[in-house]
């Protein structure tokens, strides 16, 4: 896209290696990504501001014209093809109605085009787990072994791990989850609920030694949240959606034990402006958008549901993947 030296210069920088720690924080596996190409790092991250500022300037150098402070509010299908959108303020009145061609749904998991055009598979669908957590703010620095890499905290066997994502030096993500009924989301705590969670956290994952009580204790009260793992598998267009496409979380949502959520929006965007370009009608660019969206999403899906199995794992099942963990160390791969 031409954004590369601008990403740079607002990303962190790392390895991208992503380790596997017992409960006392021993080493127990590692992925160890090389980086792509000519790139000088194996992971760039970046916020979702710095991202969504960058974006829009680059648009704005185009003849994109942009109406912001409006909402979608919804879409039919007139008698010529055409898509009527309609936007309105936060009051619900009426602002603009455009005609389109062609409406791209990139309006994220609760997708409002969704529900207009394919409300039978806007579900989102519990996969068993719940995640607790926040960001956790550590003026000191973050303690080692959690200060650089992305990584996962295993108990031995009790199904519970803690994700941990350093954003900085001094912020870091924790996500601690099990296999649950069905919670309801939240983010809003008063301080007595705040301190719940908190307790709640020690307590599910008392087998965890230090850093992992300090982490908890710096969480900031504004960050917390209950996440039920929620996911919807991605959908292929077809006649009923023509001149109607959907990119990102409104097509697909992935469950938060793998982290390529934006990385995969990003990725269809691009694919679908590539395949309008290529084909000369809506049909083929439909087909060939769909045989690449569909596949890539498919296999991160596929590994998310590993991950989730591995992190949250007890019995025969641990029993399993900690010898195989064993053999991988053995071998001289970690």
């Amino acid at each position: 896209m031409g954004l590369l030296d601008e990403i740079l210069a607002h990303s962190t920088l790392n390895s991208g290696d992503i380790w596997v720690w017992s409960d006392h924080w021993k080493k127990l596996s590692s992925i160890n990504p090389k980086p792509y190409g000519g790139l000088p790092a194996a992971t760039m991250r970046i916020t979702r501001r710095d991202l969504k500022r960058i974006l829009i300037e680059k648009a704005e150098r185009t003849d994109t014209i942009w109406k912001w402070n409006t909402t979608f509010s919804g879409a039919e299908r007139l008698s010529n093809n055409k898509i009527r959108a309609t936007f309105s303020t936060d009051e619900g009145k009426t602002v603009s109605m455009e005609d389109c061609d062609l409406l791209v749904a990139a309006d994220g998991t609760n997708s409002a085009v969704g529900d207009a055009f394919r409300p039978g598979d806007m579900k989102l669908h519990y996969t068993g787990a719940t995640q607790i957590g926040g960001i956790s703010r550590l003026p000191d620095g973050l303690p080692h072994p959690i200060h650089e890499d992305y990584g996962l905290q295993m108990s031995s066997g009790e199904g519970v791990c803690c994700i941990y994502t350093p954003f900085d030096n001094k912020t870091v993500a924790w996500a601690l989850s099990r296999l649950e009924p069905e919670r309801a989301a939240k983010s809003n705590f008063t301080m007595e609920e705040f301190s719940s969670l908190k307790e709640e956290a020690l307590q599910a994952a008392s087998m965890f030694q230090e850093p992992f009580k300090t982490v908890v204790e710096a969480t900031d009260p504004d960050t917390a949240f209950i996440r039920p793992a929620h996911e919807r598998p991605a959908f292929r267009h077809d006649a009923r959606l023509r001149g109607v496409m959907f990119i990102g979380d409104a097509n697909h949502v992935l469950n938060p034990f793998e982290f390529v959520g934006a990385n995969l929006a990003l990725k269809d965007g691009w694919d679908l402006a590539e395949q309008i370009c290529r084909n000369a009608t809506m049909e083929s660019t439909v087909v060939s958008y769909d045989k690449s969206s569909i596949p890539r999403f498919e296999n991160v899906y596929k590994f998310s549901h590993t991950r989730l199995g591995f992190g949250h794992s007890t019995g025969l099942k641990w029993i399993f993947y900690k010898h195989g963990m064993a053999a991988q160390r053995a071998l001289g791969m970690v």
